[in-house]
């Protein structure tokens, strides 16, 4: 999985672009630091620290996540005990840390938030990929 960082020197910011479901929260709320049009699409000097942050904790799936340099990168994540929402027409959302176990046997620890796919027909699966806008699935 892929999981690009990107510093201002006081925060890092995490992407993990299979996680994303391209809700665009990212660039409506704070377009100076997020931006689709740009390469790196993330410009971690467009933003001051907490409103960098603060724009991250709304990113529905988790994709984004952040982390203060002088701390580790546990504690930042979540530490209540899950609690999962069902979002009208669109994933299952997950709020907290889990662990998600694959058919296969192997495991990955997720932190803050995960989507997965309820529609069936993400290429991500079991995560959410966005798919569900583009069929219309209703549920």
């Amino acid at each position: 999985m892929i999981k690009k960082e990107y510093s201002n020197g006081e925060v890092t910011i995490t992407w993990e672009p299979d996680n994303c479901i391209h809700s665009k929260n990212c660039v409506t709320g704070l377009p100076a630091f997020f931006n689709f049009e740009r390469r790196p699409w993330i410009d971690q000097n467009g933003a001051n620290t907490e409103s960098i942050v603060s724009q991250i904790k709304k990113c529905p799936s988790g994709a984004l996540g952040y982390y203060y340099n002088k701390e580790s990168k546990e504690l930042d994540s979540a530490s209540s005990e899950p609690i999962v929402q069902v979002i009208s027409n669109g994933p299952l959302m997950v709020y907290g840390n889990i662990e998600v176990k694959f058919k296969d046997g192997r495991t990955e620890k997720k932190y803050k938030v995960t989507a997965f796919c309820r529609c069936g027909d993400s290429s991500n699966k079991p995560f959410c990929d966005g798919t569900h806008r583009k069929i219309g699935f209703e549920g």
